[in-house]
């Protein structure tokens, strides 16, 4: 089984809506995702066992403060990213509820209102780079969780360049998730112990909270 992300080919002209539909087709085993990168169907595991418990406070932090009508969960669902030609499954997704009334396996993502990934060394790239690029484009937050280095990023305010504002605290301390959400939300129990920065600064040494700059073009 694979640890980290594969591409993979596929049949036919390769246009966005063909691939979409080879994705809905392949038979990816138990635990694995399947998402559409950089003109590649890319095949990963689903985030860590470990994760779990810090996925289960995002979802229950985020319930109380999501947009009316729309729905936090984690459960393994592909978002076609408008403009991007892109698809993800993100770990955790809120998305506008009538998006999964559509016919299909992918859900249309200009109904998320927030997106949340976990990232390891394995997933980083795409989660910093290509997910960054494209959730910035149309999606109102994005939350990066960085499980080594044990912090937290915020990204809003999207535009056709990506997003215009971030900020980022170390585990522990309180992170404010911006509009439509706005609520202080609590990290202290997002630290995982075996996922402990190695070879670089530790979660006490990343520094002071970089709040609400403008985000790199």
């Amino acid at each position: 089984m694979i640890e980290r992300p594969a591409a993979i080919e596929a049949s036919g002209s390769g246009a966005f809506e063909d691939m979409l539909r080879t994705i809905e087709e392949l038979d990816t085993p138990d635990g694995y995702k399947a998402e559409l990168i950089r003109g590649k169907i890319v095949v990963s595991p689903w985030s860590k066992l470990r994760y779990k418990r810090v996925m289960k406070s995002l979802r229950r932090q985020l319930e109380p403060y999501a947009p009316e009508g729309h729905d936090v969960d984690v459960a393994p669902f592909l978002f076609s990213i408008p403009g991007t030609e892109r698809a993800f499954g993100p770990d955790l997704h809120v998305a506008d509820e009538s998006a999964f009334d559509a016919d299909g396996r992918h859900a249309d993502g200009a109904a998320l209102s927030l997106v949340a990934e976990l990232t390891s060394d394995s997933t980083k790239d795409v989660d910093w780079l290509d997910k960054l690029d494209a959730y910035g484009r149309v999606v109102p937050v994005y939350l990066l969780l960085d499980m080594k280095v044990q912090e937290i990023s915020a990204f809003w305010d999207p535009s056709p360049r990506g997003y215009r504002s971030r900020t980022n605290v170390p585990f522990g301390r309180p992170l404010h998730v911006p509009a439509p959400f706005d609520f202080e939300l609590d990290t202290s129990g997002f630290a995982v112990p075996t996922e402990s920065a190695e070879d670089g600064e530790s979660a006490e040494e990343a520094g002071e909270t970089s709040e609400g700059h403008e985000a790199t073009d």
